[in-house]
């Protein structure tokens, strides 16, 4: 299970490579099904890891010149507060054992664990429809924020609801950010890949860093391992997502993110 569990990190890697998003939604059942970890622990664990792999790929496509770091900070303001509020006030204010009936107890863990897996179904139907739902601008266009104000109150809202899922069950949001990039804003899908790893990069490192369940327990070495592997991933990823068609790339990922999240979501109910 361990060589599997770094085995998948590549794989997470390779996503956020591909299409700048979902990686998240890989690293927490990584960490929980793989190396046994406390979904409460792998959420905290995730954002690390998450937030270095990203990192590396909005330098890349920074020198690419394919981040909008404008749109980004319209992103990443109202993310920061709802991680925060999140982390500080919504996670440690939930009791341990939430609800009981008969035999059946909703723990905090399960609770961050069957919303999580509730996430990824409601992701994969996005990741699904959106590749087929809108055809992306030509790379070579500009962003459209100044021009799209009538919107602006939709991207603080967007910027708040990610950070708010950052928070809760350390998913960077990707999934959320690129359909509001490229459909509200008209970003090429190439810059609002790079955008949306900036955007992740910052949320899952500011959360990690402000989250009150880093202590002597973390495995450090374990974080470091996979965020190596998951960087190689992310660079296997930067060099196909050329070469495979946006569209398929989001229907076949948003198909493998349901079986997943489908499999989790029995897992926690039986």
């Amino acid at each position: 299970m361990f060589l599997l569990g770094h085995i998948a990190a590549i794989l997470m890697g390779l996503s956020l490579g591909l299409i700048g998003g979902g990686g998240s939604i890989l690293t927490v059942p990584i960490l929980v099904y793989f190396f046994n970890q406390d979904p409460l622990a792998a959420t905290t664990n995730s954002l690390f890891i998450v937030g270095v792999t990203a990192l590396v790929g909005a330098l890349i496509n920074f020198k690419k010149g394919y981040v909008d770091l404008k749109t980004g900070f319209v992103f990443a303001l109202p993310s920061f507060l709802g991680i925060f509020v999140t982390r500080h006030y919504v996670l440690p204010f939930l009791p341990e054992t939430i609800f009981k009936i008969s035999e059946f107890s909703m723990t905090k863990s399960l609770l961050v664990m069957f919303a999580f897996s509730i996430l990824m179904i409601w992701a994969s139907k996005a990741m699904i429809l959106s590749s087929r739902s809108y055809t992306p601008a030509s790379d070579t266009g500009n962003s459209n924020l100044q021009n799209t104000k009538i919107n602006i109150f939709g991207i603080l809202n967007k910027g708040f609801l990610v950070g708010c899922t950052t928070g809760f069950v350390g998913a960077g949001g990707g999934f959320l950010i690129i359909p509001s990039l490229v459909i509200m804003l008209k970003i090429p899908i190439r810059k609002a890949i790079g955008t949306s790893l900036t955007i992740i990069a910052i949320n899952s490192l500011f959360g990690f860093w402000i989250s009150p369940l880093i202590g002597k327990s973390t495995d450090w070495r374990l974080l470091f391992s996979v965020s190596f592997l998951g960087v190689i991933g992310l660079f296997v990823g930067q060099i196909y997502s050329s070469r495979v068609p946006e569209n398929f790339l989001k229907k076949g990922f948003g198909f493998f993110v349901l079986g997943v999240g489908s499999l989790m979501l029995i897992d926690q109910l039986t």
